[in-house]
């Protein structure tokens, strides 16, 4: 089964190409750059990449 890429919805300024693209495959998640699309993406089980996201939410609009 192929995998089916979705886009961030923050895509960047410009012409929307600054941006990541997901995967879902079974019990892990792929990011990839979409800019770059033939290089491998990176794949992280999916409990971590939940716990990353949900950290960059609570995190949004805060200083580093």
């Amino acid at each position: 089964m192929a995998d089916v890429w979705k886009k961030s919805s923050y895509s960047g300024g410009g012409e929307g190409n600054a941006c990541v693209e997901v995967a879902r495959r079974h019990l892990r998640v792929a990011v990839r750059d979409s800019k770059n699309p033939s290089h491998g993406p990176l794949s992280v089980p999916a409990p971590a990449f939940t716990a990353f996201i949900g950290a960059l939410k609570e995190h949004r609009g805060r200083p580093a």
